[in-house]
Order: C-alpha cells, then sequence, then structure tokens
C-alpha cells in the first residue's frame, strides 16, 4: 500500500499502524509524519469543534433559565471578556489579568447555584478550567473543632475543586465567632489557596445580599480578592408561575383551573416587600413535590385511572385535604 504524498484521502491509522507500515517499507518516513501530522491537525480540529458545541449548550441552558436577565448578561460579559483576552493574548497584546473569584448574592431559590454550576462549564470549554465542575460546601466542611483540623478540612475541599469552583454558600458564617473562632483560620486558607492555585481555581462566595456586603467589610482583603459581584434578583410572580409550569412540564403533571389559581394564591402570599425571605424557586418546587406526593395517595384510593388522571394536579392535592 503506497500512500502518495498531497492525497486528500482520510487516513486513519494508530501510532503502531503507521510504525508497522514504515517498517515494512510500505510508507516513507515522510508519509508516515505527514499522516501523524493530518490525525494531529483532525484530532484537534475535533476538540475545538466539540468544545464550542458543548459551550453553545452551556450559553443555551443559561438562557433558558426564568428571568435573572442582568446575572445572564453579566455572565455573557464575563464569557466575552475572557474570549477577548484570549485572542489578544494570540495577536501578542497587553492581556487583563484573569481574577474570576466572584461574590453571588441574593436569596435563597434564586439561582445562584444554578449559574454557578452553568459557568463553571463554559469556562471550561473555554479552556480557562481543567474539569469545570461544581463544589459546593458550606462552614461545616470547611472549620474544625481543634486547632490544626480547619485547615486540613479547608484543603481537602480546595483539592476537591482543583480544575473547578469552589462555591461556599453563607461564606459570611466563616466570620460570625469573633477572632477566637476557628473560621478565621479557614478563610486565611482560603486566601492562600486564592494566590497559590489562581490558575487552577475559582472562588464563589455566596449569601444574603445584606449579610455578604457586612463580611466583606469585616477583612478588607477579601474585597480586593473577589472583583465580580452578581446580584441575583428575588423572582417576581409571574417569573415563579413560569418555573411552576416548567417543573411540572419536566415530571409530565399539569395543574387544573382552581389548583393554578391556588397556587397563584400561595406565591402571591410569598413575594413582595413585607416577606423578609421571599420563597422563590424553592418555594415552587416544594409546593409541586408535595402536591406530586398528595397526588399519590388520592389516586392509589381511585378506581380506573387514566393518562389525565395520572398527570392532574387538583386543588386537593395542593391544600393538603380532601375535596
Amino acid at each position: 500500500m503506497v500512500i502518495h504524498k498531497g492525497s486528500t484521502t482520510k487516513i486513519s491509522f494508530s501510532a503502531s499502524k503507521v510504525t508497522y507500515l514504515l517498517e515494512k517499507g510500505e510508507i516513507s518516513p515522510v508519509e508516515a509524519l505527514d499522516i501523524l501530522r493530518r490525525q494531529e491537525e483532525e484530532l484537534i480540529f475535533r476538540g475545538e469543534e466539540k468544545s464550542k458545541l458543548l459551550l453553545e449548550q452551556s450559553l443555551e441552558e443559561l438562557d433558558a433559565l426564568v428571568g435573572l436577565e442582568p446575572v445572564k448578561t453579566l455572565v455573557r460579559e464575563l464569557q466575552a471578556f475572557v474570549q477577548v483576552q484570549q485572542l489578544r493574548r494570540l495577536e501578542g497584546l497587553l492581556t487583563e489579568p484573569l481574577v474570576l473569584h466572584m461574590v453571588f448574592m441574593g436569596n435563597p431559590g434564586t439561582g445562584k447555584t444554578t449559574v454557578a454550576r452553568i459557568l463553571g462549564k463554559i469556562l471550561c470549554e473555554m479552556g480557562v478550567l481543567r474539569k469545570g465542575h461544581l463544589v459546593e460546601v458550606e462552614r461545616a466542611d470547611l472549620v474544625g473543632e481543634y486547632i490544626g483540623h480547619t485547615a486540613q478540612k479547608t484543603r481537602e475541599q480546595v483539592k476537591r475543586a482543583f480544575g473547578g469552583i469552589l462555591f461556599i454558600d453563607e461564606a459570611y458564617s466563616l466570620a460570625r465567632g469573633g477572632e477566637r473562632d476557628f473560621g478565621k483560620e479557614s478563610i486565611d486558607c482560603l486566601v492562600k489557596a486564592m494566590e497559590d492555585h489562581k490558575d487552577n481555581l475559582i472562588l464563589i462566595l455566596a449569601g444574603y445580599e445584606g449579610e455578604m456586603r457586612q463580611f466583606l467589610r469585616t477583612n478588607p482583603g477579601l474585597h480586593s480578592r473577589f472583583p465580580i459581584h452578581i446580584t441575583f434578583p428575588n423572582y417576581n410572580l409571574e417569573e415563579l408561575l413560569e418555573i411552576a409550569e416548567l417543573m411540572l412540564r419536566q415530571r409530565e403533571y399539569q395543574l387544573d383551573i382552581e389548583a393554578s389559581r391556588e397556587v397563584a394564591k400561595i406565591l402571591k402570599c410569598n413575594i413582595g416587600t413585607v416577606v423578609e425571605n421571599p420563597g422563590n424557586a424553592r418555594l415552587v418546587r416544594n409546593i409541586i413535590e408535595q402536591a406530586i406526593r398528595r397526588q399519590a395517595v388520592r389516586i392509589v384510593k381511585e378506581e380506573n385511572t387514566g393518562r389525565d388522571q395520572l398527570m392532574t394536579i387538583t386543588l386537593a392535592d395542593i391544600q393538603g385535604g380532601e375535596k
């Protein structure tokens, strides 16, 4: 078998096969090198195409989230910033440092963890992070019970997050115990990890907006290390109802008219300035999941249930009583 130089035939040989053909004299050293070069270029091309496709899928996943328009805009800005810095580096131009440690501020159930997970995938496909996975922790995962234990626990969680994002929920709890509390030791350890592994780790601190702002003021060095601050707004009634519809559709359920009105009534009572901690998406999920369980109890008592009955959530399922 002779493969002529300049041939457009697609070659797909393993390195051992190329070596075998070379030793048998069926191809020349120049042809062997040409085959290996083409295969390497093909692998690079396939890798780039796959990364581009996965990046597009992650951005579509972000866009599919209900509401969160300011958050989506900022994430798109981050994606564009990273992309332009990479292009500038290829052209030999000065680049801005990619310091991507962030603070996520907002009430529970506003999408902070979901956005962090999508962001990890986006940055992975752009080559900023090797894995792009999310490691979600809280105070108990970082702070120990005796001297030296905290540093060990914190380092273990940092190590788990290498190549991805370390997401610390209610991060301000690390500073609540005063000077003698081991939480300060965890903060010091995290700050050191941010410096030592700045090319292999992104740290996101998350929690209520007021508490997070106060926390950052208690340690002036923290504020400068987290240049990106994202505020997650509460969902309005229309957005919460859209989330409920999405959750039901994904599970192949539906609300009847009375149940739909009842859900809207419950959600309306849990939004607005008079509510200290709005329920947001977590409340919606709790309502839906509880209603599905109640529907199951009701359905097993009935005879001749069909597809519509199995899919429909009624007022009784929402209220928890017999209609």
